[in-house]
């Protein structure tokens, strides 16, 4: 089968990162799979699934990935290229993706990255939100509560179109890495905490930043990732004085290493689809931490440790209370990599292949 996946960019996320795993897995089941961006910056996981000979186009470097005349693009190249199935990620894609299929006939699938998102939030845009998503053959949610809070999003409580496959890592690369040896170096003799995500609005850094306010001296921090709110969190870490012990070590390829090297791993969030970093920290071998939020919850919950969200006194007190208790610690980080080992890339590959099966045969 001949299968265009369709995305913004290659820059840091969950869903782009969803890309450089699951792509070449589904070329080794059979399919000849390209990859679309609207904005071709090479980034480390352009650089990555180019390696992995997988054919990326794109239709700018830079620039808005709303630009509608991606529209018209789209239409070209569909018409030249003939794919069987277009999948497509992120808002921009969604939309112009649906927009294009009324002018040229193409099978559609999409998958929902998150629980929620900011359009949802704007009562006017709900018509456009339905009528584009019933464009769609398939829409895939990555976890339980992502389809129910779609379904609610749209009022599609009985459409059959929509379905759940569980986001999936490469579990064994996680769990078999070993520590960074420099950085190993230069936290000797110190708790180290770790949170990998981009800094976007949807993430809660600050909660963490300030969670290491009621921590002592000897605990750091390292955040992986780049985005528009780094900015302001180096500057509220500088207003808390915590300079010296929060690193901010920008978007890395290194990250099952880096995971290795820390003691804690963190993700502090407002809300999350089903996160691939979840996932990643609880397959690495440490136990992991995380708010108490949609698409958090339903992963973590009797596995690792949930604090309620936004508090930072909690969290602080998690970080301690593991760091200091290793009969504690031990018991939590294997029922993380446990439950990791559930939502290991393989199953999800598996479970796209089956997918685009029904759709390209479905009498079969």
């Amino acid at each position: 089968m001949r299968i265009l996946h369709v995305i913004t960019s290659l820059r840091t996320g969950g869903a782009e990162h969803l890309m450089v795993d699951l792509l070449p897995r589904l070329r080794d089941l059979g399919h000849e799979v390209e990859l679309l961006i609207f904005d071709g910056t090479r980034t480390p996981f352009y650089d990555q699934l180019a390696a992995a000979g997988i054919l990326i186009r794109h239709f700018a470097v830079g620039g808005s990935v709303y630009d509608p005349r991606h529209i018209i693009r789209l239409v070209k190249l569909w018409r030249r290229e003939r794919y069987d199935i277009v999948h497509t990620h992120n808002t921009a894609c969604q939309l112009f993706a649906a927009v294009a299929a009324v002018l040229c006939s193409v099978v559609l699938c999409t998958t929902e990255h998150t629980t929620s998102n900011r359009r949802r939030g704007w009562k006017w845009y709900a018509r456009v939100d339905r009528w584009m998503y019933s464009r769609y053959r398939r829409i895939v949610c990555i976890s339980d509560q992502a389809e129910a809070n779609l379904r609610q999003a749209i009022k599609a409580p009985g459409w059959p179109s929509i379905t759940t496959i569980y986001n999936g890592v490469d579990t064994h690369r996680f769990a078999e890495a070993a520590p960074l040896p420099a950085l190993q170096a230069q936290l000797a003799g110190c708790k180290t905490a770790i949170m990998v995500a981009g800094f976007r609005y949807q993430k809660d850094h600050a909660t963490l930043i300030h969670a290491f306010s009621h921590l002592p001296e000897s605990y750091h921090l390292l955040l992986v990732g780049a985005g528009e709110k780094q900015q302001e969190c180096e500057a509220l870490t500088a207003s808390l004085q915590l300079q010296e012990r929060i690193h901010f070590l920008g978007m890395r390829t290194d990250v099952p290493q880096l995971l290795k090297t820390a003691d804690v791993v963190v993700l502090s969030s407002h809300f999350e689809g089903l996160s691939l970093s979840s996932i990643e920290g609880m397959a690495s071998g440490r136990p992991f931490i995380a708010s108490d939020v949609d698409g958090l919850h339903e992963i973590v919950a009797h596995y690792g440790v949930l604090f309620p969200h936004g508090d930072s006194a909690a969290l602080a007190q998690a970080i301690s209370r593991l760091c200091e208790n290793p009969d504690e610690y031990q018991a939590v980080a294997t029922r993380c990599q446990q439950r990791a080992s559930q939502f290991d890339i393989s199953l999800m590959a598996t479970r796209y292949h089956q997918l685009y099966q029904q759709l390209h045969f479905p009498t079969a």
